[in-house]
């Protein structure tokens, strides 16, 4: 590959995982602010909201470390250590996906929030 490419390659991944990380950064800081600054901070639906805004944050953030990481390995060696990284990434964000996406949809999640809110 030529000096050229490999540079703008190995710039552009690393932008890309900058932007993740600071995505996953500011948005766990709002989610902390707004948590801080809720009135109704012991509201279970305030909580709730906070935390869902923050598992938002780190879904979009670990796309665009996915991003990054299936640059490198496609286009460089693909190294045992960068296939068990994204595979970890990939992992960890198909987790929080689901844990959000079922988030208060049990029955025994929904009887929470009703006890939580009278408290």
């Amino acid at each position: 590959m030529s000096e050229t490419f490999d540079l703008v390659v190995r710039t552009a991944a690393t932008v890309i995982e900058s932007i993740g990380i600071l995505i996953i950064v500011v948005g766990a800081l709002i989610s902390l602010g707004r948590f801080l600054l809720k009135k109704q901070g012991t509201d279970y639906r305030s909580f709730q909201a906070i935390r869902e805004e923050l598992g938002r944050a780190i879904l979009l953030g670990l796309e665009f470390l996915v991003a990054a990481d299936i640059i490198m390995t496609v286009v460089y060696d693909a190294t045992l250590e960068r296939i068990i990284n994204l595979g970890l990434i990939i992992l960890i964000r198909t987790f929080l996906s689901f844990a959000l996406e079922i988030e208060g949809k049990l029955p025994w999640k929904q009887s929470d929030h009703k006890t939580l809110g009278k408290k």
